[in-house]
């Protein structure tokens, strides 16, 4: 069989998928984590800040050596690291004398794997021949949103069927997507970002760029926008509305991935018609609204809603960011993508540590938390706010 292109795109999106699976599927076991081996809502959260900082490391190491990768080893193993991951989170914390360690040991392993994705998925997307690549870019991003709400759903149904004391099983099941789509990347075509010739811009090029430092507030707010309310969502739901997991899952999470989900494949589709940087302040300020309604929610349909409206919201922000850096900043190459994917990660550790601790100064009240994120779509807003007067300048 000869793989083309069209190949290494249904892998990419695979890419996408797996990095949702290795981001979303300890969340929906947190209360079980809490319950099963007595670890406070505190390391709960610190499982998650722990993820995105080896995330942040692996995407900082990679700016690094961006020049220096080998593409197709480095996407093969941050297939096989994520499965590895997956796996060890099945049996490492029965086998250590501190489940927590097995667990924290578990998110490590697959937050390299993750991290890795994160760095080159995108650029593997990018260099691909393609004409309309805002909309590649959209369409991309929007298997994370189908990756996530088919962990939940799947798990879900999973948990319902066999119980939710079987959940080592299914993430052994789980790592078996990643360890299939680490062979199928050994065998599609990977193209080069820049044309024959052409050099990347340097690191210190990239930073002496006023512009750069823009496209990097918006990935802070972007990331923490999106992660401050989906890794909450499910438990938001369970404790605060009083439903049980299954619905908490399905009508939380699920609803918020697919919302999501749904904006991005909307934007993929209409991209040449749409100012981007148009849509992603009216984005960010449906943002707002959504997480004003969460907080602020007196009945679970406006609760629910508002997990809604915020999954539509986010939808565009980061593949929207990296299509504006792509245009805006010629041979940015995957130095660049690589250091705003770290300060995606900065904001994914950020927005749900922030929701988790003020919650918890607050005595668990997760719409205290909530309602304090509502920073980080203002750091969007103020980002493409610069964005627009620096364009105008010029």
């Amino acid at each position: 069989m000869k793989f083309t292109y069209k190949h290494t795109m249904y892998a990419s999106f695979t890419g996408y998928v797996v990095q949702a699976i290795v981001n979303n599927f300890a969340p929906l076991l947190f209360l079980t984590f809490q319950n099963t081996y007595n670890i406070p809502l505190s390391m709960i959260t610190f499982l998650i800040t722990f993820n995105f900082g080896i995330q942040l490391l692996v995407d900082l190491t990679a700016a690094g050596l961006a020049g220096k990768m080998n593409t197709r080893a480095a996407i093969f193993m941050a297939h096989i690291l994520s499965a590895s991951g997956l796996c060890c989170m099945a049996v490492l914390p029965e086998l250590l004398p501190s489940p927590f360690w097995g667990l924290l040991i578990s998110v490590a392993v697959y937050a390299v794997g993750g991290g890795l994705l994160e760095v080159l998925v995108s650029p593997i997307v990018e260099a691909c021949p393609n004409e309309n690549k805002k909309g590649a870019m959209s369409i991309l991003h929007s298997f994370y949103s189908w990756g996530q709400a088919g962990v939940v759903l799947f798990s879900t149904l999973f948990f319902f069927a066999f119980g939710i004391e079987n959940w080592r099983i299914l993430a052994v099941l789980w790592a078996v997507i990643p360890f299939c789509n680490a062979f199928l990347f050994l065998r599609v075509p990977l193209a080069s970002m820049l044309p024959e010739g052409e050099k990347a811009l340097s690191l210190r090029e990239l930073f002496s760029r006023r512009m750069f430092w823009i496209f990097l507030l918006i990935m802070v707010g972007s990331g923490g926008s999106e992660l401050a309310i989906s890794q909450w969502t499910s438990t938001f739901v369970e404790k605060m509305l009083q439903t049980d997991k299954t619905i908490g899952d399905l009508l939380g999470t699920m609803m918020f991935a697919i919302a999501m989900g749904f904006a991005r494949v909307l934007y993929g589709k209409l991209s040449e018609k749409l100012d981007l940087v148009r849509a992603m302040v009216y984005s960010a300020l449906l943002c707002v609204a959504g997480y004003l309604m969460v907080a602020f929610s007196f009945a679970p349909v406006i609760g629910l809603a508002g997990c809604a409206v915020c999954g539509f919201s986010v939808g565009i922000f980061w593949p929207g960011t990296f299509s504006l850096a792509g245009a805006k900043i010629r041979r940015g190459g995957t130095a660049m993508f690589a250091i705003l994917a770290l300060a995606g990660d900065l904001g994914c550790s950020f927005g749900p540590t922030l929701v988790g601790q003020v919650s918890g100064y607050f005595g668990d009240d997760l719409r205290k938390g909530i309602l304090a994120a509502v920073v980080l779509p203002g750091m969007i807003l103020l980002g493409l706010f610069l964005l627009r007067r620096k364009n105008d300048a010029e």
